[in-house]
């Protein structure tokens, strides 16, 4: 058994340096998460990524870069009808991030398309996505992926764990964002939301609304992500929280989020408390955003 799938969609990354010239990366929200919950659970960890490429060479070298962070690609589906995402991303002196984005004709938009056939995952402890792996697929598709999650978690095969991680230009609307999102939050056994995807698609007032409503779940874990403030959770009471100490540098904030999450699954699968758990993907996430990229070279983040 896998101890974590993750399910969703990589992209092509252009990245322009200082001198305006790019490069070329792969990332993704839940590839991201991937990718960081596979380091950090060291070498008995199992982690798969589940996404549909195509036969191009950017696809070809986007598998590649997964296997060689020991990532599980035997999930991974090829169609010759489309090829991988593109994006480009500029980041300005705070480390905050501009996109565009070529996704139209993104592979991955075809997952589980195939309505004649049923939704088949294999079996892991947990089973990662977030909004943006539903955003993307077509309303059935997505409808037979939630109810394929939904018998998992009611039956005890599998935890799961779930990131809204709000896009608006990629929702047909936002009453139907807030419909599938609202369908999530009660199948997801594991919340780990961000304060301001939440504030954005939900219209509430402020942070204890957010922290009030996810009070209300049934969780097994839970991490409301707040930046550099900290994570908080409805599991704990305020005085169990941790020292959370921001980063001493901001430089790239473009995987904070997601590398908060592979930190926090990978202590969660390690069966450690909920109070550790967020101070291993706090402190993951501190010192990812210390340098660009979605994904940071390890030896970079072992010595800082």
């Amino acid at each position: 058994m896998l101890d974590c799938l993750a399910i969703g969609e990589v992209m092509a990354e252009l990245r322009r340096d200082v001198n305006g010239d790019f490069s070329v990366g792969f990332a993704g929200d839940t590839f991201n998460t991937a990718v960081y919950c596979r380091r950090a659970l060291g070498a008995s960890g199992s982690v798969a990524y589940m996404t549909r490429l195509g036969l191009d060479p950017l696809s070809y070298s986007a598998e590649a870069l997964a296997r060689s962070e020991d990532l599980n690609t035997e999930f991974i589906e090829r169609t010759e009808q489309a090829q991988i995402g593109i994006y480009s991303v500029a980041t300005d002196d705070q480390g905050e991030r501009s996109f565009s984005y070529w996704r139209d004709r993104s592979a991955a938009r075809g997952l589980f398309a195939d309505a004649s056939s049923h939704v088949l995952l294999p079996k892991a402890r947990i089973v990662y996505l977030s909004g943006i792996t539903l955003a993307i697929m077509p309303s059935d598709a997505r409808q037979r992926l939630m109810d394929a999650l939904e018998g998992l978690s009611k039956s005890g095969s599998a935890l799961v764990a779930f990131d809204s991680n709000y896009r608006p230009a990629l929702w047909e609307d936002v009453e139907t964002a807030r419909a599938v999102m609202r369908h999530m939050w009660d199948i997801a056994d594991i919340a780990l939301p961000s304060l301001d995807d939440e504030l954005a698609l939900f219209g509430e007032s402020d942070e204890a609304a957010v922290f009030e409503r996810f009070s209300r779940g049934s969780w097994t874990a839970c991490a409301i992500k707040r930046g550099e403030k900290g994570p908080v959770s409805p599991n704990l009471n305020s005085d169990a929280l941790p020292e959370f100490r921001p980063a001493s540098k901001v430089h790239d904030t473009t995987a904070a989020g997601d590398s908060f999450n592979g930190g926090y699954l990978a202590a969660f699968l390690r069966g450690e408390g909920e109070a550790t758990c967020l101070l291993a993907g706090h402190d993951l996430a501190s010192q990812v955003v210390q340098y660009p990229g979605a994904i940071v070279c390890a030896d970079a983040i072992a010595k800082g």
